[in-house]
């Protein structure tokens, strides 16, 4: 390519392998020309085995040599170029390739508009978008005869080729975005974990320390003089005052509700199961799960390279049975934990890179110990109930639920639930109101 400046005249020789070429090459061009600028005039025509083109500013262009009017013919001489080259390509397969070409790096920004405008206007995707794209070259260019068939595979190679790195890259920046992603969220479960963690000691020490109070509690009458015999009046003595004999069971065995303290063992019957994670669920290698006392949550990621389509996922709902697959991968499939209600069951896909599934429980006054039969079970009787959404939660059943995890986490510590201590109250209201009564050999139970 030979150019060549005069004052305001730009002038470009494009050489051919021969005057046929340059002629076929220049009625593409006048079939296809580029697009016209007002402030630029382009004559072109053939001379020999060359294709040349002059660029001069118009006649009515104001200052010519202005860096806005460099600017323009730099943009119509690397549009010319573009189009000639291509041309050249498929034609000339004798002649060396051009050298690479900086400038269309600059059309690329732009031209994603436009492309991105076709493409979802074209079915199916990127197979679609090449139809669309071989097609126009089939019905306004000769690409397909204009050269041999080899050179023409070539010239689509060598592109192809060309921008696999750039696509590689993309695709390697976007999984380290994911990476830092996914490291932020963990740091964040982390901490809130270790929050909750904190909240269920302290809970646990005033708990304790309640409980060894009231176990000293000793309720005595006592009279300032002895009765006319001579005989101390009877002792008023409470049920905690009794001491057991050894026909009588023992008192059952604390249960702590929360995560296990250093040196602390399971119970044999929960010894093998996962410890539930912050979110009331389990971590599993295919999938983790979390869960309130009305829903649950599966998140599941694709674990490919690549972003899918929602129809490269299937999520079947019945109310006692769930199926999870990615193609042909299948990720559950088996009997629910308990039933759900299947039209308030829902499934997204997020990003194309994960797939969470949302399950409404029917039973909303109980924690799944898994999501189908045959996966790991949690340990239930370590589950955090503040972490669950009790707000969610209509005025009588949050009252309800609340009640039920009181008094499942008073039987377990070996306390009274909330309608035993209401008996207790009213008795020893009763035993104040009536000092004269002996209630010694009385047998509460």
């Amino acid at each position: 390519m030979e150019v060549t400046k005069d004052c305001n005249l730009m002038r470009i020789e494009l050489p051919f392998p021969n005057p046929k070429a340059a002629l076929v090459a220049y009625r593409a061009l006048a079939v296809d020309p580029p697009p016209p600028r007002s402030t630029i005039n382009i004559n072109s025509f053939v001379r020999d085995s060359s294709i040349i083109a002059e660029f001069s500013p118009a006649s009515d262009a104001s200052e010519p040599n202005s860096l806005s009017q460099l600017k323009k013919l730099r943009t119509a001489v690397s549009s010319w170029l573009e189009l000639t080259y291509l041309t050249r390509e498929t034609m000339a397969h004798d002649v060396a390739a051009p050298p690479n070409r900086h400038f269309f790096i600059d059309m690329e920004n732009p031209l994603d508009g436009l492309f991105l405008n076709i493409a979802q206007q074209c079915p199916n995707g990127i197979q679609g978008l090449l139809e669309a794209f071989f097609g126009f070259l089939a019905r306004r260019t000769d690409f397909y005869y204009g050269a041999t068939e080899s050179t023409a595979k070539k010239l689509v190679l060598d592109n192809f080729k060309n921008y696999k790195d750039v696509a590689m890259t993309r695709r390697d920046q976007e999984r380290e975005e994911m990476k830092e992603k996914d490291e932020r969220e963990k740091r964040r479960r982390a901490e809130k974990a270790e929050e909750a963690l904190r909240k269920n000691a302290e809970k646990a020490t005033e708990a304790a320390g309640d409980n060894d109070t009231a176990k000293g509690v000793v309720i005595e009458e006592v009279f300032d003089e002895p009765s006319a015999n001579g005989e101390q009046p009877p002792k008023v003595e409470t049920k905690e005052d009794k001491v057991p004999a050894a026909s009588e069971k023992p008192e059952p065995k604390p249960v702590k509700i929360g995560p296990l303290e250093e040196g602390e063992e399971e119970d044999e019957a929960d010894k093998g199961k996962l410890k539930p994670n912050e979110g009331n669920g389990g971590d599993l290698p295919n999938y983790r799960w979390v869960q309130t006392l009305g829903d649950v949550d599966i998140y599941i990621p694709t674990k490919l390279p690549t972003r899918i389509k929602s129809r490269q996922v299937t999520v079947q709902f019945k109310r006692k049975h769930l199926k999870i697959a990615i193609g042909s991968n299948t990720i559950l499939d088996g009997l629910l934990y308990n039933e759900v209600k299947t039209e308030e069951c829902s499934w997204i896909l997020e990003d194309g890179l994960e797939v969470v599934v949302h399950l409404e429980k029917i039973n909303k006054m109980e924690w799944w110990s898994r999501i189908v039969e045959g996966e790991p079970e949690i340990n239930t009787k370590r589950v955090q109930p503040e972490n669950s959404k009790l707000g969610d939660l209509d005025g009588e059943t949050r009252s309800m639920v609340e009640k039920m995890m009181y008094d499942q986490q008073q039987k377990q510590m070996g306390r009274p639930t909330s309608e035993e201590q209401k008996k207790q109250e009213m008795l020893k209201k009763f035993m104040d109101a009536h000092p004269e009564m002996d209630f010694s050999k009385c047998k509460f139970g």
